[in-house]
């Protein structure tokens, strides 16, 4: 006698749900009714979908039933919203607009939220403000991450005298236009030669080939939306330790704050001049620290 062949197809034409109760079906069918023809075995599955509770005794059905009662559960359960917002830190909330705000307090209603924050930059995203952060317990919300990945602020340090930001202003900002691009869709003339665009990753993925021009013409490039450039000064009172101690004590500092507020992690990257001139990352690096 032929065994019983049965597929995955042949379960959902009788309304089996794409899901596990169609793995566990034909494991348990194959396992216990391989003499049977494939319409008496379909026969048999119509009837445990039809009826799951009856089968749930059953000695070799009731883990199919199981499967099926699991999901239509799940599939029935309203998940409601707390029905007050808890408190989170808002860092600078004068300047974050209403939808953004309005966004975050339905995420920190969540039943899985745990915690949450604004950053100052945080604007309206999608399912979660950019600038949101948001801690939430054994689950995934893919919907929170907007396109921006990888999106973050750096602050470089450079032993340079106040007075060369009037003086040689226009200098910076020629130094700013020549090594980025702010705009979205803007690609450089030239393709960068940075490590980075030469990552095996390009091959592997026939999607990340297809991208690979693309992002070798628009490495170190900032993109649209809230991105931006600003000069500032920052004090170093400890002159005489070493800059390399110096730029650990900033660089420490700065991520047990957020660290203590966020539970982020930020990189790093150190980089000295030599000669005292005003040192300009290659394009594709975005030092986070900078001593001249």
């Amino acid at each position: 006698m032929k065994k019983l062949k049965l597929r995955g197809k042949d379960l959902k034409a009788i309304g089996y749900a794409e899901g596990r109760a169609i793995g566990i079906a034909l494991d348990v069918m194959q396992k216990n009714y391989k003499h049977s023809t494939k319409k008496e075995a379909l026969q048999i599955l119509k009837e445990v979908i039809e009826n799951p509770p009856s089968y749930m005794q059953h000695p070799s059905l009731s883990k199919v039933a199981e499967a099926l009662t699991h999901k239509i559960n799940r599939g029935n359960v309203e998940i409601s919203l707390h029905n007050s917002t808890p408190d989170y830190n808002v860092f600078g909330p004068e300047q974050i607009e209403a939808g953004a705000i309005k966004q975050m307090d339905v995420a920190m209603r969540l039943p899985i939220t745990i915690a949450g924050a604004l950053m100052p930059d945080a604007h309206q995203g999608y399912g979660l403000p950019i600038g949101g952060v948001l801690a939430t317990e054994n689950s995934v919300i893919p919907y929170g991450v907007g396109v921006d990945i990888g999106c973050r602020m750096c602050l470089s340090v450079y032993n340079l005298p106040e007075t060369m930001l009037k003086e040689d202003k226009h200098r910076l900002e020629k130094i700013l236009v020549q090594n980025t691009l702010l705009g979205a869709g803007k690609d450089f003339s030239k393709s960068s030669d940075h490590p980075a665009v030469e990552r095996h990753e390009f091959d592997a993925l026939p999607l990340l080939k297809s991208l690979q021009s693309k992002a070798a013409k628009q490495l170190g490039s900032s993109g649209s939306g809230n991105h931006f450039v600003e000069f500032g000064f920052v004090e170093i009172p400890d002159k005489e330790n070493d800059w390399r101690d110096t730029c650990r004590k900033i660089s420490r500092g700065a991520l047990s704050f957020w660290l203590k507020r966020i539970g982020g992690f930020h990189s790093v990257t150190l980089y000295k001049g030599g000669d005292g001139k005003m040192p300009v990352a290659k394009r594709g690096e975005a030092p986070c620290m900078v001593i001249a």
